[in-house]
Order: structure tokens, then sequence, then C-alpha cells
């Protein structure tokens, strides 16, 4: 009795002693993605969905996620090899490729799908109409990225020339433009989430409209590499695109509350009520992609958007800088 005893204790600390060893083991084998994000936003929930729930080392992948602060930045990272995966505005590409490259950026993932964007008004307005802008002055997004085009596209559609009608200004960085209206610059300014709802909480601003109800669908964040890096790690893009999926799956099927709960670790100075909150309109006008692809018709409403604010180089087919197999893959898996 006494030996068997001993052996089963003898048996029990070997498993103690091999389970970390075999799980050190296998955190090691993970592979490692770097991945440069335009911003740090609630609006690419799923993302951090798929970090804190698991699902990309369920896929076997370690990601090394970095904030790279605007469009221009997050692609010169992602060119100079600073980065293996981008999420960032799907015009970057076209813009990318329009100046000649032998090494196009491609598009395989889709995270967003309407504008992130709301109109902050400085006093509190009643019974907002657009027309109301006219003669003020407009802190709008850096030209030429998604949220400036879109911003011009929604005024235009309301009778507003952003050029004539507005005192507008877009000379200010991207990462200074909350700053520089909490300083008193601007009437109104088209901000990201959180940062309207913490203005609003803290009266600095009021939020009086969504770009993104108001322009409709349109492929605003997307993932995308080097169509280099594609060819020479199609297994891990595919890992990656499962794992998105997974999220935008998750994201989907559960409620505002418990989306924030899990993706509260990559916002910690963010009171978890204003999270869900945030969460809860995005959800409301659909600004979460419920799946990765890209389609067609989205990629036209991209360009047509361009072309009306100007930015347009050249129209581009979809099949030339969209690749949808890996989103298509793991839909089907």
């Amino acid at each position: 009795m006494i030996k068997s005893l001993k052996f089963f204790m003898t048996f029990v600390l070997a498993l103690l002693l091999i389970i970390p060893i075999t799980a050190c083991s296998q955190k090691e084998d993970l592979k490692t993605l770097r991945v440069a994000e335009v911003t740090h936003s609630i609006f690419y929930a799923p993302q951090y969905v798929a970090l804190s729930e698991g699902f990309f080392e369920e896929e076997g992948l370690k990601i090394d996620l970095k904030t790279t602060w605007g469009g221009d930045k997050t692609m010169t990272t992602l060119l100079s090899g600073g980065a293996d995966i981008a999420l960032v505005g799907s015009e970057t590409s076209i813009y990318v490729y329009s100046q000649g490259t032998n090494d196009p950026v491609i598009n395989f993932a889709q995270l967003t799908q309407t504008d992130g964007t709301f109109l902050v008004s400085r006093k509190k307005v009643d019974n907002f109409s657009w027309e109301q802008l006219k003669g003020s002055t407009f802190l709008g997004q850096r030209k030429g990225g998604m949220p400036q085009m879109v911003g011009e596209f929604v005024l235009k559609k309301h009778g507003i020339d952003p050029h004539s009608d507005l005192n507008l200004i877009q000379n200010i960085d991207f990462a200074n433009i909350a700053n520089a209206f909490a300083s008193g610059t601007g009437d109104y300014v088209q901000l990201f989430e959180p940062t309207a709802s913490i203005f609003e909480q803290e009266g600095k601003g009021y939020i009086v409209a969504s770009f993104g109800t108001e322009s409709g669908r349109v492929p605003y964040t997307t993932f995308m590499a080097k169509q280099s890096f594609i060819k020479e790690n199609a297994e891990e893009i595919e890992k990656f695109t499962r794992a998105l999926y997974k999220a935008q799956q998750w994201v989907e099927t559960h409620s505002a509350a418990e989306i924030a709960k899990s993706i509260q670790p990559y916002f910690e100075d963010t009171d978890i009520q204003l999270i869900e909150k945030v969460i809860e309109r995005y959800k409301k006008q659909g600004s979460y992609a419920t799946n990765p692809i890209l389609d067609e018709g989205e990629w036209n409403n991209l360009q047509d958007i361009m072309d009306e604010a100007g930015e347009l180089p050249k129209r581009i087919e979809h099949k030339t800088l969209v690749n949808t197999s890996f989103a298509k893959k793991a839909i089907d898996d």
C-alpha cells in the first residue's frame, strides 16, 4: 500500500513538472506576426476580442501589436519591413499601387465596414441639422485619408461644400486633432470613439451626428500585407484570417457588455461602461464587419468616395488589390 502511494505521488509530481514544460514549449512554438494598427480604438473591437479570447493562439499565432498613429506612418511601417500586417484604410493600398510598385499591398481581411467617426459640436445643439455647419470652423481629418474623404462625401450629400461653405482645417496631425479641439480650435470636429464620448462626458463637446450612418458601407479599415509576404506566408495569413473570423462571429453573437469585458484590458484607462456604450453605438450602426470578405461592391463604393473627394489617382480593379481567398476559406472552415 505504501509502495503504491509512493508510486502514485511520484507519478503526480512528474506530471506537474511536465505540464508547465509542455505549455512553455507550446508558447515558444507560436509564430509571431507583427501588426501595425493605424490608431487604437474601440472601433477595432473584433481585433482585441481575437487577442483576449485566445483565437490567435488557437491558430498557433502570437500577435505583436503596435499603434502607428495615422495612415502614412502605418503604410511606411509596412513597406519598410517594420510590420508584417497593417490595419489601415484600404485607400492606402490604392495610393501605393498608383505610385508604381513591383510588390503591391494586398487587402486580405476586412475589419470595419462603415466610417467610425462622429461629428462633435463644441456647443450643445438642439434639433441639429447639417445646414448649421455653414460658416463654421470645421476641424477635419488628414487630407487623403478615409475619415476626411467620407466626411466630405457626407457634407456634400447634405448640400455643403466643405471648401467654400466652411472654414476647413486639415493641417493638424491625426494624433493631435482631439487635443487641438479641446484647446479651443474649431466649432465642430470629426472624432473617433472613445474620444467623442469622453469629450461629451467631460462637457468638451457633444455628438450630433454619425458619419458612419450617413455614408453607407465601405471597406473602412482592412488588414493588408505586401504581396510577397502573403505569398511566402500563406499559411500564417490563413490562420490569422480564421482567428479574425472567429472574433467577428463572437462579436456578432455577444452583447455589448460582454464585448466590453473582453476588450477592457486593451483600454485600461477607459471606464468599462463607456466602452460598452461605444460598442453598442458601433454595433447598432453596423460598423463591425461580420466576416472578413471585402466584396467588389464595397471596393467600388470606396473608389466612388475617393473620386468625389478628388483623391482617386485611377480606378483599380477589385481583383488587383483584394484577395478574398483567405476570407472565403475561413468562412468555409
